[in-house]
């Protein structure tokens, strides 16, 4: 059975007319694009607004990396002291020579404690932590998109069936009006007949406006400038095995996710941040190079200064640092336990839904096809009564329905468990 429908637009060709002017041709319908679930993940990640904002912290924080990695500006002072400027008549080559006085330093400090070395790894491991977070971003968004790809197959197939049971249903109906001109069966159940088709009829409106619903929803993700308004969603609800054990997917985790690899890259940020702020405990030399002229006499002097530091030595950042990097570490821990946890939920989830799938596969699916296909045949020969074939009907209908529910359950805990592990390839 084809739950899938493919809409090809047909160019109209124009009535033949006298050759009296040129007429231009109708446009061809466009073809409905169809959308693949890694293309609808790749549309996603390209034209996610809050994915690309999430992104740009990655250049600000190269940019500081090149901040961190600037050294201390020069400083070059002058002055000229004791002019006339009240006394306009001193101002002669004598007086600027022998009674005025003139300046210029040049003073540059010396960062001691390696600092600019521990501001630029204390950079490099911040961008190296906004990667990772970035990363864990993507895996948000690939997870979302794959959910509402799921939602949009359920609805596909539903809209697929509801609208072959309406058919099968009218087919029904034509029977029971043939038996009733036949005198086989009565008005009264023939108008039980003919009210059961509103509810196939509601039932195909209400799914056909969940399909649209689902794909509006999953087009929002991708980008409404990404897909053409009347896309679709290519594929159908299927049923994958995963054979890899329990085991091997929480080590994959262990290495894979990017929540995690941030979690670790935040113990090295921390480690980094403690590193700087015992660097910047050691206090810098400013060494200073001068030139004077004062009465007549040029001079040169070179000056050195440094803090001391008696009462100041950043402990108070050195400790708030030092703690910072315990919470790091414990942060680190949780994070590795929750992915192992995460992991093992999604695994007992998708070993469950696998479960309830096979249950329908075994046989079930089969019994209420087989069961509704003899209550018609024996309905259109007058061997069955009406309830039955309601009966079988509804039997049918929560069948299949519980089915497609079932299979778009375990593709939805597959990739639950694909983002658990971090890699949309699962070994």
């Amino acid at each position: 059975m084809c739950l899938g429908i493919s809409v090809l637009g047909l160019a109209q060709a124009p009535p033949a007319v006298a050759p009296v002017a040129p007429q231009a041709m109708p446009p061809a319908a466009a073809p409905q694009a169809a959308v693949s679930l890694e293309q609808a993940i790749q549309l996603a990640l390209a034209h996610s607004p809050l994915l690309q904002a999430a992104a740009t912290q990655v250049p600000q924080s190269l940019a500081q990396e090149t901040t961190a990695s600037l050294r201390p500006n020069p400083v070059l002072a002058w002055d000229a002291l004791y002019q006339p400027i009240f006394n306009p008549s001193l101002f002669n080559r004598n007086y600027l020579n022998n009674a005025a006085e003139y300046d210029a330093n040049l003073s540059y400090t010396i960062e001691r404690g390696h600092k600019r070395q521990a501001r630029m790894a204390a950079a490099r491991e911040v961008t190296a932590l906004t990667r990772s977070q970035v990363d864990d971003a993507r895996r948000g968004v690939e997870f979302n998109v794959a959910q509402q790809f799921v939602a949009a197959l359920l609805a596909k197939s539903m809209r697929a069936f509801a609208q072959q049971d309406l058919a099968s249903w009218q087919n029904t109906v034509a029977v029971s009006q043939s038996q009733y001109a036949a005198g086989a069966v009565s008005e009264g159940d023939l108008d039980t007949v003919k009210l059961q088709t509103l509810q196939f009829q509601t039932a195909e409106a209400s799914d056909q406006l969940g399909l649209e619903q689902a794909l509006s929803t999953l087009r929002q993700q991708m980008g409404f400038s990404a897909v053409p308004a009347n896309y679709a969603v290519a594929g159908d609800l299927a049923y994958q095995p995963v054979s890899a054990d329990l085991a091997a997917l929480q080590a994959l985790a262990v290495k894979e996710r990017p929540d995690l690899m941030a979690a670790r890259q935040g113990v090295i940020a921390a480690e980094g941040q403690l590193k700087l702020a015992q660097a910047n405990g050691k206090r810098d030399l400013t060494v200073t190079g001068g030139y004077t002229h004062a009465a007549g006499i040029s001079s040169a002097a070179a000056l050195f200064s440094i803090e001391v530091p008696i009462f100041d030595r950043n402990q108070g950042e050195i400790a708030r640092t030092a703690a910072a990097v315990t919470q790091a570490q414990d942060l680190a821990q949780a994070a590795n336990q929750q992915v192992l946890t995460d992991v093992a939920t999604a695994f007992e989830a998708v070993q469950q839904g696998s479960r309830v799938v096979q249950l329908y596969t075994s046989g079930y699916r089969s019994e209420a096809r087989q069961a509704l296909t003899i209550r018609q045949y024996s309905y259109s020969r007058g061997a069955s009564s009406l309830l039955d074939l309601l009966d079988a009907e509804r039997t049918y209908r929560a069948t299949e329905t519980g089915y497609r529910q079932a299979l778009a359950a375990y593709m939805l805990a597959v990739e639950q468990l694909k983002e658990a592990v971090g890699t949309r390839t699962l070994p």
